[in-house]
């Protein structure tokens, strides 16, 4: 893995921002050789692997201003930046780590637990994170959203054992607020489903998404709430995810963070901790910590067993209950998360 100083953080432009999270998505850096020059690396340009790797690199320029000039191991930098590593033939990692495809019961929709379907809302993310346990997903074939969520209505209608309906991707929050609004007013007609659970990036790396449109779509809706949020570092927070977070909290969800533990980027506790506190500063809760699914191209991310206990003992050992996420492994087929 590229390692490197620190340095300070990167001076974000003076110009007047713009607020249109649709010419911010547009404007994202997709160049690994431009990203390392933003941030005064370009001299490492040379351990870059082939075309990102077969998993193209994108990441918001307002995410890449919260990372560290000049340090190649910056936290946040570290979960974008294409590796050779990610080139390297591993046992036991796969295409389909978590056994997505054979949970497929409709178009864009998988049903692995009991009372909760996920819909593959989006094959789209404003950022791709290196460690993506989806990054082989075969997304043209699965898009709930195709055909206005008609073969994921019809699933839904049809099984009314289902309370919760999870949107996923992707990232859910890639869809026009409209698509949105499509989708739940087909909900409507479906009571038993009583709870919107909302699993995105976007909050995080492009806060401004949570716009007044979808805000008012979000406030609206007459089901139990929740926002599932992904944030694996503190650095990852500043006043705009802030601000965000509080939006999301005035429409009535309830806010929770879901991390993946990485090597290099978080497997310390005091870091960990440090997430933890930023999260609770934020108004969101964690939930889980993720061992890494052991998808195809991600190994040297990889942290063993003992190591994650441990740093749970130590987490335990600082803070208060409610601020330890729970630390699980996603096995594909089980009828939920694995407590690790």
């Amino acid at each position: 893995m590229i390692t490197a100083s620190s340095g300070a953080r990167i001076t974000p432009s003076t110009d007047t921002p713009t607020t249109d999270w649709r010419q911010l998505w547009r404007e994202a850096v997709t160049d690994a050789g431009e990203l390392l020059g933003l941030l005064g690396l370009q001299h490492l340009a040379g351990q870059l692997p082939p075309a990102d790797a077969g998993f193209q690199l994108r990441v918001p320029r307002g995410f890449v201003a919260r990372m560290r000039h000049g340090d190649a191991s910056d936290p946040l930098l570290l979960q974008v930046l294409p590796q050779l590593a990610e080139l390297d033939e591993v046992a036991g990692f796969a295409v389909d780590a978590v056994g997505d495809l054979a949970a497929r019961a409709a178009q864009g929709v998988l049903h692995k637990y009991h009372g909760r379907a996920l819909l593959i809302a989006s094959g789209s993310c404003a950022i791709n994170c290196r460690y993506c346990f989806r990054r082989h997903f075969p997304y043209g074939e699965e898009m709930a959203a195709a055909g206005q969520w008609r073969q994921a209505l019809e699933h839904l209608r049809r099984d009314d054992s289902i309370s919760e309906l999870i949107l996923s991707g992707g990232d859910p929050l890639a869809l026009a607020t409209g698509k949105l609004e499509e989708l739940s007013r087909g909900l409507a007609d479906l009571p038993h489903v009583t709870r919107l659970r909302i699993h995105t990036r976007l909050p995080v790396v492009l806060p401004e998404r949570i716009d007044p449109a979808f805000t008012a779509w979000l406030a609206a809706l007459p089901l139990q709430k929740v926002v599932v949020l992904h944030a694996n570092h503190a650095n990852e927070f500043d006043g705009h995810v802030d601000a965000a977070c509080a939006r999301l909290r005035d429409t009535g969800a309830s806010l929770l963070n879901q991390s993946v533990l990485l090597r290099g980027v978080n497997d310390d506790a005091e870091v960990l901790a440090g997430l933890s506190e930023r999260l609770f500063a934020a108004g969101v809760l964690p939930y889980y910590l993720h061992q890494l699914d052991r998808v195809q191209g991600t190994a040297h991310f990889e942290v063993d067993d003992a190591s994650a206990q441990a740093l749970m003992e130590a987490l335990r050992a600082r803070l208060p209950g409610y601020l330890v996420p729970r630390l699980v492994r996603e096995v594909g087929g089980e009828a939920s998360k694995r407590p690790v």
